[in-house]
């Protein structure tokens, strides 16, 4: 059951925001960027109070840089789906649109399968031996052994009164800020496989921002004559 249990939570977050996005996709596209505020705002919030209490007081505490480190890691592996589904990863464009419409087209898609694929194999490694590689290990196995052993962080410690109260132990446990890398990287696989839908429905034309240098010129020549 342990084993199947990061899948499962992985399935129901993607489930969630795909039923979430049939009904409402702005809805959607407002908590992610939310979210996205909210961790970057406790990471600017943990460091400037740690640097108050560590220069003004002589104090500080001990968890404020693996929690910062921790959310940074939370707002790549989230916000990379949202970077994937806004069009916002950069990339080189200039070759691709020498090709005929097409074969354009067929790069197009064959770029989102490339970032389907690598959400899949840092998910979980070893399907690859269908293709007759010796592989093991990913996201889906390191986050299962966190999970078993129960190993906390270094740092990170429970409040004195949630520990009383609920009987946790003293550290935060790993498997608890790693939960981020089976949902985030599932996230980004979902939102890899939407683009090549649309992008072979002809709704879009890239999974990156291509030509975006031209297209803020374009939305801004009239700025400096107003």
């Amino acid at each position: 059951m342990i084993t199947f249990l990061p899948y499962l939570i992985m399935c129901a977050v993607i489930l969630a925001f795909y039923l979430a996005e049939r009904r409402n996709p702005d809805s959607v596209t407002r908590f992610e960027e939310n979210v996205l505020a909210i961790i970057l705002a406790l990471i600017t919030f943990v460091s400037f109070t740690q640097v108050v209490a560590r220069y003004g007081f002589n104090s500080g505490w001990t968890g404020a840089l693996e929690l910062t480190r921790i959310l940074f890691a939370w707002m790549i592996l989230f916000g990379m789906s949202y970077g994937l589904k806004q069009g916002m990863h950069l990339g080189v464009d200039a070759l691709l649109r020498l090709f005929p419409k097409p074969v354009f087209r067929f790069f197009a898609i064959f770029g989102a399968v490339c970032a389907f694929l690598y959400a899949a194999i840092l998910i979980e490694s070893s399907w690859l031996g269908v293709l007759g590689a010796d592989t093991s290990g990913g996201a889906m196995v390191y986050w299962s052994k966190m999970y078993q052993i129960g190993i906390g962080l270094d740092d990170l410690r429970y409040p004195e009164w949630m520990q009383e109260s609920f009987g946790l132990r003293e550290r935060v446990q790993r498997w608890i800020a790693y939960l981020i890398l089976p949902v985030g990287l599932g996230l980004f696989g979902f939102r890899a496989l939407q683009a090549m839908v649309a992008i072979w429905r002809g709704d879009r034309e890239l999974i990156i921002a291509g030509h975006e240098a031209e297209d803020l010129v374009a939305e801004n020549r009239n700025v400096l004559k107003d």
